[in-house]
């Protein structure tokens, strides 16, 4: 457990020191810029709910919008498994860069016209597609950073694993510190970790705690989840063989961390991602 903490404070690549590092570009290519997560709730007093209508619902708008429109990046909905609230799911959009964000929201009420040309229609279908939601919700921009890892397929029974950490700011830290310790956790445990299907991290960009720092994993199920983590164990005995030089690392990394984090566990919907 304590080899599961040192191993967990060394994460990806971030903007530590000043607030434009984190939108550098990959050198081999160019990824999206943003993330922007809003966290919804579902309409508790929704009687006739049915989960696969929901599915059929969602799926319509994203076959004649989302999908067509060329300023989303990506898209996904995730829905809560193992978090504090059971009514919250999570729709996750991915941009290419800031201006994409505005253009991308005029351009889906343009396709929503071209979908159903009818008023009445159009007002049919996103009153019943609204009913299932609360009105409730919230939303964070994030910056993608460095680091990531592609996933290849999505299957039903994926989960998305998310850590939620805490920046500090040390002053006798160094951004090439911190980006050395990044390269050798991300090439000697993420990439070899075969249960880590995907791997995105990402930091606050517009929104209610500069702090926060996000790891996304996906993986193939829940079960998954343990497994992932006695393999970095021990993928880091393997990289660090001697004891007192991986104790020494866990606490440099740890200077970069407040150490409080949260863990949060949604269900991965591959029918409703683009």
């Amino acid at each position: 457990m304590k080899t599961t903490k040192l191993i967990l404070m060394m994460i990806s690549s971030m903007l530590i020191f000043s607030s434009t590092s984190i939108f550098a570009q990959e050198e081999e290519q160019k990824r999206p810029e943003f993330v922007a997560v809003t966290t919804m709730h579902w309409n508790m007093d929704l009687d006739d709910f049915d989960m696969d209508t929901w599915k059929a619902v969602e799926k319509e708008y994203m076959d004649k919008v989302t999908k067509k429109n060329e300023y989303l990046a990506g898209t996904s909905i995730f829905l809560h498994q193992l978090t504090p609230d059971n009514t919250e799911l999570l729709y996750v959009q991915v941009y290419m860069n800031w201006a994409d964000i505005e253009k991308a929201a005029d351009r889906n009420g343009e396709l929503a016209k071209e979908a159903w040309p009818d008023d009445d229609a159009r007002k049919a279908y996103f009153k019943k597609r609204n009913a299932y939601y609360s009105p409730e919700h919230s939303d964070e921009i994030y910056a993608t950073m460095a680091g990531a890892k592609i996933i290849e397929n999505k299957n039903e029974d994926m989960i998305l694993y998310i850590r939620k950490s805490h920046f500090d700011f040390p002053e006798d830290g160094s951004q090439k510190e911190f980006d050395e310790l990044n390269k050798e956790y991300l090439e000697n445990i993420v990439y070899k970790n075969e249960y880590v299907q995907g791997y995105y991290p990402s930091a606050h960009a517009y929104g209610s705690d500069r702090t926060e720092f996000i790891e996304a994993y996906y993986l193939n199920s829940l079960a998954d989840l343990d497994k992932m983590f006695k393999r970095s164990d021990e993928l880091a005995k393997k990289a660090w063989p001697d004891d007192a030089e991986r104790k020494a690392r866990g606490k440099k990394s740890g200077r970069y961390f407040t150490g409080v984090h949260g863990d949060f566990v949604y269900s991965v919907i591959p029918e409703l991602s683009k």
